[in-house]
């Protein structure tokens, strides 16, 4: 008898465990699964959205290759989005009605506020600002939204050059084209650099490629484009080179004739003309605060046992910088010591 009353007792805490409200493990997987179907409709309508903006149409096919399922779970998607009047089907393509179109914008402005906001206030790699604002575009309230584009001074582009939608939607046209559509010899001010497929936007960051920098086009072949940054060449692949956006500009930067900080030997000194559009948020203001701004005279002074920090004179300070901060500060030869 005492041994069935345990049974029962147990059996009963057991169901309080699962089916208690709001608490239960039941009520936990059901609001998790709740979570990932949204998950994948936000993630199902910035696809198209971003495809509409480009003038790419979609399909869904592309769908499923986009956000990464199988072919029957997208059909199930686009019946639970055309059910709630997100999109509409027109024979293969899928397309997105005002609401469906308004929705994705709530969610893209997210995305890219939180990329504008690792690249300003953090010290995040670029190559996981993507995959963090994923995560946090799904979270956020519109409240915390606007509270976080206040905090940013209201951006208008992300750090990769996308605009970012407003609070009433608006986003400009896209502007600008690939760098292999201009032609050889022309300057382009990089406007936008495509962070998708991430092994792409790894080998653009690698190449040290950012919006608001100026490159000169050396020559278009048929497997890759040749161009000279900073005064230094270097040539990109096709696939590559089409997820470079820019516009035609008037004149180069930087050219040959400058140099980073890091050429500077003991004794030398350099005129900076500028920072890299690499170096962005708080490295780029420590770096204005300890006076490195155009016009400033610096001097390298003392190499560390290894090589690396360099003591560098700055308006009469000595301040240490790792060679990957000193290559981002561009100069012009000064008088040596």
């Amino acid at each position: 008898m005492m041994w069935e009353s345990i049974l029962i007792v147990t059996a009963l805490i057991g169901i309080a465990v699962l089916f208690y409200p709001q608490r239960g493990l039941y009520y936990a997987w059901r609001k998790h699964m709740r979570s990932a179907e949204r998950v994948l409709l936000e993630d199902a309508l910035k696809h198209l959205y971003n495809s509409e903006y480009s003038g790419t149409p979609s399909t869904l096919e592309s769908l499923a290759g986009a956000i990464g399922i199988d072919r029957d779970r997208a059909s199930q998607l686009v019946e639970r989005l055309n059910a709630r009047g997100l999109i509409t089907l027109s024979g293969v393509s899928l397309n997105l009605t005002n609401e469906g179109r308004d929705y994705a914008l709530k969610v893209i402005r997210i995305h890219r506020l939180w990329e504008r906001y690792l690249a300003d206030e953090t010290m995040v790699r670029e190559l996981e600002w993507h995959r963090q604002a994923e995560e946090v575009e799904h979270t956020l309230s519109p409240e915390d939204v606007q509270d976080l584009s206040k905090r940013l001074g209201h951006p208008v582009y992300d750090p990769h050059g996308d605009p970012i939608p407003t609070a009433a939607g608006e986003l400009p046209e896209q502007k600008g084209g690939p760098l292999q559509s201009f032609a050889d010899g022309e300057i382009v001010t990089i406007i936008h650099v495509e962070d998708e497929p991430a092994h792409v936007y790894e080998q653009i960051v690698s190449e040290g490629i950012y919006p608001g920098m100026t490159v000169r086009l050396l020559n278009r072949g048929t497997d890759s484009v040749l161009i000279e940054k900073e005064g230094k060449r270097v040539e990109l692949p096709l696939i590559v080179a089409a997820n470079v956006r820019g516009i035609r500009s008037k004149r180069e930067q930087y050219t040959a004739e400058h140099k980073s900080l890091s050429d500077l030997r003991i004794g030398e000194r350099g005129i900076v003309v500028g920072i890299s559009p690499a170096c962005r948020g708080m490295q780029r203001r420590r770096l204005m605060d300890l006076g490195i701004v155009p016009g400033t005279t610096i001097e390298a002074e003392l190499t560390s046992t290894f090589g690396d920090p360099t003591a560098y004179r700055v308006r009469g300070s000595t301040i240490a910088l790792r060679k990957e901060q000193a290559e981002m500060i561009y100069i012009k030869e000064g008088e040596s010591r």
